[in-house]
């Protein structure tokens, strides 16, 4: 298991890169998040709800109600322009962070 604070700094970029190819809500991103890390690493609820209305705030992201079947409101996310350009510089930040961090850890 990951320790959140080994990840904390990289929480937005996550969220952002999950939304690239389409709006989704919460508990999927949550979801995701834990897959695609082989449960490696789960975001705690408070920390990505906290996330989100970060990057809504920032600009980066706007949310919209959307139902299910089930005829339950959910809140989606989705990227905005500002947010594709934003994921774009973290992801070129992080490719440099870790290329100077495997200079130290072999």
């Amino acid at each position: 298991m990951i320790s959140s604070d080994v990840i904390r700094g990289y929480t937005d970029t996550i969220i952002l890169y999950l939304l690239l190819d389409k709006p989704n809500y919460g508990y999927e991103v949550s979801k995701m998040i834990s897959d695609r890390s082989d449960g490696k690493y789960t975001m705690k609820e408070t920390t990505l709800y906290s996330a989100f209305n970060r990057l809504e705030k920032n600009g980066y992201l706007r949310s919209f109600a959307g139902t299910e079947t089930g005829g339950k409101t959910r809140t989606y996310y989705e990227l905005t322009p500002l947010g594709r350009e934003h994921y774009e510089t973290k992801k070129a930040e992080w490719l440099l962070t870790k290329e100077v961090v495997e200079k130290f850890i072999q």
